[in-house]
């Protein structure tokens, strides 16, 4: 079955940065469009970063452009998250998800088939 596990979250103090991995499996992953996520306590599900199967296309939610960069490896099947200048506010648990169809819009959650388990990312002011 499809597993995707992020790994590469921990605790950093504001304007450092972090890159944290998804790894896929079960899944022939060059077919899929990739997202991150993150949910912070007692808040919804927020898209910040979605990438194309080829990776030649990416989006941005606006709290994260400049400072937040997605990429994949194909052929290594791995979606990364390259997060610079981080803040208090980027705390969260950060989720990576497989989008189940490209006609489908990447910022909703219910729009993505497979979840990871999240990855905690704490940032200390």
């Amino acid at each position: 079955q499809v597993q995707l596990v992020e790994s590469g979250g921990g605790s950093v103090q504001a304007g450092g940065s972090l890159k944290l991995s998804c790894a896929a499996s079960g899944l022939t992953f060059s077919s899929y469009a990739m997202s991150w996520f993150r949910q912070a306590p007692e808040k919804a599900r927020e898209f910040i970063a979605h990438i194309s199967r080829s990776g030649g296309n990416t989006h941005y939610a606006d709290s994260v452009k400049g400072r937040f960069t997605i990429s994949r490896d194909n052929a290594k099947n791995t979606v990364f998250l390259q997060m610079n200048s981080l803040n208090p506010e980027d705390t969260a648990v950060y989720y990576c998800a497989a989008l189940r169809s490209p006609l489908l819009g990447y910022g909703s959650p219910t729009n993505y088939g497979s979840w990871g388990q999240g990855t905690q990312v704490t940032v200390s002011s």
